[in-house]
């Protein structure tokens, strides 16, 4: 029993160290695609660029983490990746690319990464399936919840994420009017943003408290919510942001309260940050709006007044602001009926119920009906008056069928998240069973190998000598093809360049010598196929080279070669271009079977190029990095789609030849942008 009990922990022990070693190999390799991604994730987020090159940034990051293998790694920088798509306006990527991480995060069982991509899920659906986006964020906090029970996992980790769920959450609620639960969610996302030492998001909280107050008519507490929230984003980079936003708030507060002096007060504190606001039109169209609203409250006959909307109307005009000029429309109507101007009250009413489909913006439609019940005739008036009634009660079942929905996404993911537990409590009894079968069965299998092992030893030694036999035979086989195939094309090459090469420049000649004796008007017509005969000398010239050079010849340099044959391609199809070479490259130590793949490359890219690219020029590039040959070929082109990458077959052979050199390549390209082959192959 000693002897099998050693033999087991011997055994165990050398497969944690062959593990080890290949794990080692592993990290050394993929060193260099972990910077490069860390390079572009850092393009990425660098605000000087624009948005274009961002993302090329982004989707260049995402191709080399595909090509990594699964781990934390993997998924951190797939999140770094994602939450920039989603700031670059790219939701599908976004989304897509989430799905994947979350599928990674769940096998990995990374708990803090699937929670964050439930949370970056939510953010997709917020936009326009809320109940969705509850579903979502939901799951993301009860898993943050489940942490604080465990005593072993550091809050700093996990506080500063659990904070920007919770206030999503919060958010949600506020929309859908259960303004308790908004303002429940609000306070504990504070709780989680001090406790992370992460204080972004504190002036938002604030805010968003500032406008749960005012909902729930506790109209002290917004003003010093949206106080407290300017105090906190002092000396912050978003404090003027945060100054005109709760300036705006807190008018809007006295508004409600029908103190309309103090209202007027605070707006023109907002709009006194001029530089600010001239960058940003719509919040300052706002603030005109506002200002100009509650003069009108205060005083109907006020002469400032249309002259303030109309300067707020013509800002959100210029920039296209449909949601504000929503809003003017209907402060116009009211404007216009306390004028007794019921023709223009109901123009600018009936504009506001055209755009409410497209602003969403329910509240204002049920404002315009009411207005459009009051300008209209009897009939019209009553139709208006019904519509007013069937959209108040279909809001408020939508708002209660969301918040009841809200309740039942509640309830399943608690039951969820218990039956999730048991089944975890059921499996680990599970692993210990399957622990001790799987010790016993490799007691077994290391019994029955030391059994077999002789009579495969000895088996395994004559089927070497067999093996090597055959090998031998079909090498030499392999050695007589190859020589077989490179005599061919030496002597068909030969044959075009000797022969039908020789007969064409003949007969060119004859016509130059034809075009010097005649003068009988067909001279034009003899130029012409002068210059034909020339272009299809030089076509075959190159064919005669192509199939020349599978082998590289010694007396000739491969620098000089690779030159020739980009000079006289180019020539050909009259294209500008540019070829660098390292003189750090020592050709001579170079494979031959490398030069040969990096010709047949630059061949393939070239045609490539001239059949489908519509390129003016092109670059190519030699360079010497790392131990690392880099070609890179770049072309002005129309570019492709990145579809094409799987089907087009010169790429498919270009990425063959690559790989046979154990290399990298990347292509990219956008419409209309050009294309750039990157090719990095080991020395």
């Amino acid at each position: 029993m000693n002897f099998f009990l050693k033999l087991v922990l011997l055994f165990l022990s050398f497969s944690s160290f062959l593990s080890c070693t290949n794990e080692t190999d592993e990290i050394h390799g993929s060193e260099v695609k972990k910077k490069l991604i860390n390079e572009n994730i850092k393009k990425a987020i660098d605000l000087t660029k624009n948005d274009k090159e961002r993302i090329e940034s982004l989707d260049i990051a995402y191709g080399h983490v595909s090509t990594i293998d699964d781990s934390s790694f993997k998924v951190e920088k797939l999140q770094q990746i994602v939450i920039e798509y989603n700031k670059l306006g790219q939701y599908e990527k976004f989304k897509n690319i989430n799905d994947k991480t979350l599928k990674l995060a769940v096998y990995l069982k990374d708990s803090i990464a699937i929670a964050k991509s439930y949370g970056y899920k939510g953010m997709y659906f917020r936009r326009n399936q809320l109940d969705s986006a509850y579903s979502n964020f939901y799951k993301a906090d009860e898993i943050y919840r489940a942490f604080v029970d465990n005593k072993n996992r550091d809050p700093l980790g996990y506080s500063y994420d659990h904070g920007r769920t919770l206030i999503d959450l919060a958010k949600l609620s506020l929309k859908v009017k259960d303004y308790s639960e908004s303002e429940h969610l609000v306070i504990q996302a504070i709780e989680k943003f001090e406790l992370s030492g992460n204080l972004k998001y504190l002036p938002l909280c604030y805010s968003t408290l500032g406008i749960v107050a005012k909902y729930l008519e506790r109209y002290g507490d917004a003003i010093e919510y949206h106080e407290k929230a300017i105090e906190v984003a002092r000396n912050t980079p978003k404090d003027v942001l945060y100054a005109t936003l709760s300036y705006n708030n807190i008018g809007t507060v006295y508004k409600s309260l029908e103190n309309y002096e103090e209202a007027e007060k605070f707006y023109n504190k907002g709009l006194s940050y001029e530089e600010f606001l001239t960058k940003r039109p719509k919040r300052k169209a706002r603030l005109l709006d506002n200002l100009a609203y509650v003069r009108f409250l205060e005083n109907k006959d006020d002469p400032s007044v249309l002259s303030l909307f109309d300067k707020s109307y013509k800002m959100r005009d210029s920039v296209n602001d449909i949601v504000g000029l929503s809003t003017i429309n209907l402060h116009y109507s009211e404007y216009y009926k306390a004028q007794v101007n019921d023709s223009l009250a109901k123009l600018y009413a009936l504009k506001v119920k055209e755009a409410a489909p497209i602003v969403n913006n329910n509240v204002e439609l049920l404002k315009a009906y009411q207005l459009l019940t009051e300008v209209s005739g009897s009939d019209e008036g009553l139709m208006y008056a019904q519509k007013h009634i069937k959209l108040n009660d279909s809001l408020i079942k939508e708002e209660r069928a969301y918040v009841n929905k809200f309740a039942r996404i509640q309830f399943e993911t608690e039951e969820k998240v218990e039956e999730i537990a048991q089944i975890s409590r059921e499996n680990q009894y599970l692993i210990f069973a399957i622990l001790g079968l799987s010790v016993l069965s490799l007691l077994g299998y290391v019994i029955f190998k030391q059994q077999q092992s002789n009579k495969e030893l000895l088996f395994e030694q004559n089927q070497q000598q067999s093996n090597q036999e055959i090998y031998r035979l079909l090498l030499s086989q392999q050695l007589k093809l190859e020589e077989g195939r490179k005599l061919e094309q030496h002597r068909m090459s030969e044959e075009l360049h000797d022969g039908v090469l020789g007969r064409l420049f003949g007969v060119r000649l004859s016509l130059d010598g034809i075009n010097q004796r005649a003068n009988d008007g067909f001279t034009d017509a003899r130029n012409k196929y002068i210059d034909e005969l020339k272009s299809i000398e030089r076509e075959i010239r190159l064919i005669s080279h192509d199939l020349g050079t599978e082998t590289l010849s010694p007396d000739i340099a491969y620098v000089d070669v690779v030159e020739s044959l980009v000079s006289d391609l180019c020539t050909v199809h009259k294209m500008d271009f540019a070829f660098a070479n390292d003189e750090n490259i020592d050709w001579e130590t170079v494979d031959d079977q490398k030069k040969v793949n990096l010709f047949r490359i630059i061949q393939e890219s070239l045609q490539n190029i001239f059949k489908h690219a519509r390129a003016k020029s092109v670059k190519i590039n030699f360079d010497y990095v790392d131990d690392k040959i880099n070609l890179t070929i770049l072309d002005d082109g129309i570019g492709f789609k990145s579809s094409k990458v799987k089907r087009g077959i010169g790429l498919k052979n270009i990425t063959s030849r690559v790989t046979q050199m154990d290399g990298v390549v990347d292509f990219i390209s956008n419409q209309d942008s050009g294309t750039k082959v990157s090719v990095g192959i080991p020395i």
